[in-house]
């Protein structure tokens, strides 16, 4: 007969505390083999393998939960399966925490020894919002691979010239550059402005990387620097007098976005144009909205979000008109293809994550509408378009 171990004997065996085979003896992942006359745990050989196991898989980043339920129970039919799920997650993890890396140094770079608590808040937000970003651009990826690359059609509808100089604000990872690199047209000078933390420290490798590709006289200087401090803008107004400025994908990250239009409008030439994006109607809400409509189910809080983004845009061009005379808003798209009902469903959930309990009411009909729509046609194609102001003095 195996001899019986105390759950202290078990817990120093497996490298745990006792508490911990207590806890697992709670949450039914650890039942103990025996019982003393004294009405103590006892376990034995193949409890210790058990816990061993439990032991593996929480540092692996499994639940006690997930343990249970998967593992321990034998409801895993596929560990191989368990194991590649649990990868995508702890990836998932990693690229969280190295946003939350990348935001505090970002922080800290700006703000020295001037930190105070909504700072702290600050850093929360800012990773919220990169993350949010980086998906929505790696979904445009997936469902936009077959067309024109985005930063190519913006690249166009700049229509930059030769010699221009050009003031790029919050540039960021710069794929506006990168991805037209050898067609930017010859002696344009680019200076591009971000903070330290962010993906502009990468893009200072490319330049330096890749500066002998650059056409001719080209020349791109990047400084770091925080855009919502005037004492940059004293800076940016030593070398006034841009043809273009371009500030994309910026809006978002702006305390007072006024402010900065308003500095930007300062120290652009009088026939030059100052490029921004900001507030738009949302394709999408147009996409669900129609969608929702064939289906014959009411969604009021569609129509509700675009009236609230309506008014948001009318308010951004009266901002943009108090500092330029004429204002124009171009929309640039690129059509998206879906072949899957439940990737569109999933985007649904992710756009309007407060109406997660109304969109599972009708979950079914709406999979079913969507997995019609491809079955007949082979795909769904939907046109997603963002607003640039183009923006002038006279």
């Amino acid at each position: 007969m195996d001899k019986k171990m105390t759950s202290g004997e078990i817990a120093k065996k497996a490298g745990v505390s006792q508490k911990a085979v207590r806890l697992y003896d709670e949450k039914g992942l650890l039942k103990p083999a025996d019982y003393s006359e004294g009405n103590y745990r006892l376990y034995d050989e193949a409890s210790l393998k058990i816990l061993e196991k439990i032991v593996a898989l929480k540092q692996i980043g499994f639940s006690l939960e997930e343990i249970r339920d998967s593992l321990v129970t034998g409801k895993a039919e596929n560990v191989k399966e368990a194991l590649k799920i649990q990868l995508r997650q702890m990836e998932e993890k990693r690229y969280q925490i190295e946003k939350v890396i990348l935001s505090i140094n970002r922080t800290l770079e700006r703000k020295n020894d001037e930190l105070d608590w909504d700072d702290v808040a600050d850093i929360v937000l800012n990773v919220s919002q990169d993350i949010k970003a980086d998906e929505r651009h790696f979904d445009a990826l997936k469902h936009t691979g077959r067309e024109q690359d985005w930063y190519e059609k913006i690249f166009e509808s700049l229509d930059i010239h030769e010699n221009e100089k050009v003031l790029d604000l919050g540039c960021g990872f710069a794929k506006l550059w990168r991805n037209n690199w050898e067609d930017i047209p010859r002696g344009t000078k680019v200076i591009g402005y971000d903070m330290h933390g962010s993906w502009a420290d990468d893009f200072e490798n490319y330049i330096r990387e890749n500066k002998d590709r650059l056409p001719g006289g080209v020349k791109i200087d990047l400084i770091f620097e925080d855009l919502e401090d005037e004492k940059t803008w004293q800076m940016i107004k030593k070398d006034k007098d841009y043809s273009l400025i371009i500030a994309h994908y910026i809006n978002y990250e702006l305390k007072d976005p006024e402010t900065f239009v308003k500095r930007a409008c300062s120290v652009l030439s009088d026939d030059g144009m100052f490029s921004f994006n900001g507030a738009g109607i949302s394709s999408w809400h147009i996409f669900f909205k129609k969608a929702f409509d064939e289906m014959n189910i009411k969604a009021d809080f569609i129509e509700d979000g675009l009236k609230e983004q309506e008014k948001t845009q009318n308010e951004c061009m009266s901002m943009l008109e108090r500092h330029f005379k004429r204002v124009e808003k171009i929309t640039l798209s690129n059509v998206w293809h879906y072949t899957d009902a439940d990737e569109l469903t999933a985007k649904l959930k992710d756009i309007f994550k407060e109406q997660e309990k109304f969109i599972c009411r009708y979950e079914d009909k709406i999979e079913s509408f969507f997995l019609k729509k491809i079955e007949d046609k082979g795909e769904i194609l939907i046109e997603i378009g963002s607003s640039f102001w183009h923006c002038y003095k006279k």
